[in-house]
């Protein structure tokens, strides 16, 4: 055995710290400990990872009488330490941190499900094509996370999974009428924000047949958000239908079932008991609407803008929702046309053009340079300025100036060091400050970078791909939200953060993909 090593093992941690300063060189034997003596002993004995088995493991990518030179001129410590060895092994689960694309791309594989048979005494739905899951304790296909995904499938060489996860989306429209928040049972009384129009942009299939049943899928999508019209004019709001003051039409969150969530029973049935001056099923009802929005939990929701008691969803008009429906409106009216059907697409198009103009009367407040949601209790627009300001630049329905003015509230309000936050209030629910979310950073990126704003939407892209990779090469894990204050892993919730994860690996992808080289920009 080397001299060396045997005084490292009798010296202890500090003098093996010292010791390995000076670094001699080994001589080459079967054993790690063995062939790079001092140095395996301050890795190990430091901690520099976890698990004592991974420095072990690990493979020196030249001579190892190389590498301890390097060590002897270099006199690495502490973090210095453990970049040395990176650098000089190929260590597993640690080296591939350097290149989250592709990390995400290994992580596809892991993330799809093959079609799956319901089970009898089981909760799951139905799929008749393969798909890709978020990770995590979200084990079936959601929807709005699907087209984020869809966006890095797309962007990584997955074109034949893409027309999977969209046969299987047209299938669920073909069987219930409308597509589930997630493929359960327990979903089925909501949706989600409806981006199955944008979905069908990504498709590479240009077979009119199936051009034809996707088109008859997104209107029977549509009949299922507007069903409430039918009785709006009695209640002023009816299932997702809401009628403004001057008669037009909007749309807001809304749950078919007035009771405790599923997976979220004990929680929903504590948030009733704190308001006992209102009906339990209101509240549950409210909760379920908070679930189908997307954003559960966010200030946006909330009557104080603080307490999960004061939910009050469905009383609220999103501008994110009804800048999705109008875009569903505008790709009907264009699928329409372009199947002959002349009818269709001049109904289709005064309807987008209806929406238009009761957003810009009652979501958009230029005084305060942003879209805001409206309160229908209160008859006024809500004071939570949120990310989704930015969903009609997306959408493309905001005028130059109202684009204009709102790029100016998001780089002064809404900018963080590590991306976009979700709004500015600090409530302890997920969907607020200080998290960010995949989707909201791609729908700015994408909204501000359509209206002319190219500097703001790559400054954001660049934030949020630095938070991604820093958080990465910290955790080895591609999580569902954020801290975009600290770029760390983000927090609050019904449940801790997951890892894996969809969303988060197509927003990536896509933003890479768009500018490969936005990792190595500084501001």
């Amino acid at each position: 055995m080397f001299e060396g090593y045997g005084i490292m093992r009798n010296l202890g941690l500090a003098a093996a710290v010292m010791f390995l300063a000076a670094c001699p060189a080994m001589g080459a034997e079967d054993s790690p400990a063995t062939i790079f003596g001092p140095l395996f002993a301050a890795v190990q004995t430091q901690h520099i990872f976890a698990d004592g088995k991974t420095f072990a493991d690990a493979v020196a990518k030249r001579d190892p009488a190389a590498i301890l030179a390097d060590c002897r001129r270099d006199r690495p410590k502490g973090a210095a330490l453990k970049a040395f060895v990176l650098a000089n092994f190929t260590v597993r689960g640690e080296n591939d941190r350097d290149d989250v694309r592709a990390h995400v791309r290994a992580l596809w594989p892991q993330l799809t499900r093959p079609p799956l048979a319901a089970t009898p005494g089981g909760s799951a739905l139905a799929l008749a094509r393969p798909y890709v899951v978020p990770g995590g304790r979200f084990q079936e296909i959601y929807y709005w996370d699907s087209y984020f995904t869809m966006l890095g499938l797309k962007a990584d060489g997955q074109q034949p999974l893409v027309e999977d996860m969209i046969d299987d989306f047209t299938d669920l429209i073909e069987r219930y009428g409308h597509i589930p928040n997630g493929t359960r049972t327990y979903y089925l009384s909501r949706s989600q924000p409806p981006y199955y129009a944008l979905m069908l942009d990504l498709s590479a299939n240009r077979d009119p047949a199936v051009a034809a049943r996707r088109l008859k899928a997104l209107r029977t999508e549509y009949a299922y958000w507007m069903h409430g019209r039918g009785c709006v004019a009695q209640t002023g709001a009816c299932e997702r239908v809401v009628r403004m003051p001057d008669g037009s039409l909007l749309n807001r969150y809304y749950d078919d079932k007035d009771t405790p969530r599923d997976e979220s029973y004990a929680e929903d049935v504590a948030v009733a008991a704190q308001v006992p001056n209102r009906p339990a099923a209101a509240v549950y009802r409210d909760l379920r609407a908070g679930a189908e929005s997307g954003w559960d939990f966010s200030s946006r929701w909330l009557r104080d803008g603080r307490s999960l008691a004061t939910i009050h969803t469905t009383d609220i008009v999103p501008v994110d929702l009804n800048s999705l429906i109008w875009t569903m409106e505008r790709r009907i009216a264009t699928r329409c046309e372009q199947a002959h059907d002349d009818v269709c697409a001049r109904d289709f198009t005064t309807l987008a053009a209806r929406r238009k103009g009761a957003i810009d009367t009652y979501l958009w407040q230029a005084a305060q340079a942003r879209y805001a949601d409206w309160d229908l209790s209160r008859s006024a627009p809500t004071p939570v300025l949120s990310a989704a300001t930015l969903q009609p630049l997306f959408a493309g329905l905001a005028s130059p100036a109202q684009a204009d003015a709102v790029a100016r509230t998001t780089q002064r309000q809404l900018l963080a060091t590590g991306g976009l936050r979700t709004t500015t209030l600090r409530t302890g629910q997920q969907w607020d400050e200080p998290n960010g979310w995949a989707p909201l950073q791609w729908i700015a990126i994408e909204g501000l970078a359509r209206t002319g704003h190219d500097t703001l939407a790559r400054d954001i892209a660049r934030r949020w791909i630095d938070t991604v990779t820093t958080a990465y090469a910290d955790t080895g894990k591609m999580l569902e939200k954020y801290n975009v204050e600290q770029r760390t892993p983000g927090g609050g919730g019904e449940y801790p953060v997951q890892d894996g994860f969809g969303w988060t690996n197509g927003v990536t992808s896509a933003i890479l993909e768009r500018w490969p080289a936005i990792r190595s920009e500084r501001p």
